[in-house]
Order: C-alpha cells, then structure tokens, then sequence
C-alpha cells in the first residue's frame, strides 16, 4: 500500500487521519455523553481534561490531515448521478466543517466557564473568550448542538458508504478501508 493516495484510491497517510480522527471523534463523543458517570467530583474532572484534550488532538490531527490533502491527488470519483455527487460532497463539507467547530465551541466553553485548559496535563492554552458566567449555559448548549448535528452527518456519510458498497458494489468504501484490495483487483500471482 503507497502512502500517497493515487487515482484509483486513497494512499495509507489519508487512511491513517480518516481513521484515527473517525476514531478519536465517536470515542470522545460517547466518552462525553458518559461523564455523569464518574464516580466523585475528582474524576469527573480528570474525565473532563482527557475530554477536551482528545478534542485538541481531533483539532491537530485535522489540520495536519489538510495540510496533507493539500499536497496530493485524490481517487477519481466513481459514476453517480448528479444529486447524490452534491450531497456527497456537502455532507463532506460539513463534516470538516463540523470536526473544526466542535473541539472549538468546547475551547469556547471552557474559556467561558473560567477554567484552564490544558493539554494533557503538558501545558496549557490560552482563552478563546474572557469569562462570562452568564453565557456558559448557551456555550454548553452550541456544544452539545454541534455534536448532535455531527452524529447526523456521520450517520449520513456512514449510510452513503454502505450504500455504495452493498447496493451499488463500486470501490468508494473500500479505498478508504486499510488493508482491503479494490473490486476487479486481481492479485500479483494471477495476472
């Protein structure tokens, strides 16, 4: 498997970000959903930390997955209709869209509610906003919202990728897969 992505399917780089952010993003949306859970307030707040830290690496791990998207080609489209090419890609743009909002509405929050944010107990980050006790219900509520509207989308991109593959039997779910050989690939041996 090349690094680079290549006309026919997307290189291990792109794989590696689609999956860890994919990965780190559903992790931390049910890890956040689960944080009435903690047992005392101390571990609610050691919860919420390794929370908002897994935001900041989503953050990172996604701006260096566009810095590598801007330097290489991507796969040729299969054959679509021109609806569903459009939904494809405005599901896309939101979803990049929404992996960028959502770890920032969370920095927001924190900025808000007045409390520091570090990095993995490493260092910590400036404020977005100075302190507004008033406003941390809505910071809370934009938070919450973007998450919910992400689920959607996932929902949405995760459906057209099995509709893809079990309906209309093309590559687009599987050139995203690790490891996976594209249909009407044969093997080295058999050609």
């Amino acid at each position: 498997m090349s690094l680079r992505s290549n006309d026919r399917q997307w290189g291990s780089v792109a794989k590696f970000f689609h999956w860890t952010v994919a990965l780190l993003i559903i992790g931390n949306g049910i890890f956040g959903l689960c944080m009435d859970l903690a047992h005392g307030p101390m571990q609610k707040i050691n919860w919420l930390a390794l929370h908002k830290s897994i935001g900041l690496t989503v953050l990172a791990l996604f701006a260096l997955r566009l810095l590598w998207r801007l330097s290489e080609r991507r796969p040729r489209e299969d054959p679509a209709p021109r609806l569903q090419q459009i939904a494809a890609h405005t599901v896309h743009a939101l979803l990049y869209l929404l992996i960028v909002a959502l770890p920032l509405s969370g920095w927001w929050f924190n900025s808000i509610a007045g409390k520091p944010l570090q990095f993995f107990k490493q260092f910590n980050l400036p404020a977005l906003a100075q302190a507004n006790p008033d406003m941390t219900g809505f910071a809370q509520d934009v938070h919450e919202y973007l998450f919910w509207f992400l689920v959607l989308l996932l929902v949405a991109h995760v459906g057209g990728a099995l509709k893809h593959h079990l309906k209309d039997r093309d590559n687009t779910l599987l050139r995203m897969l690790p490891f996976r050989r594209l249909r009407g690939d044969t093997p080295q041996g058999d050609r």
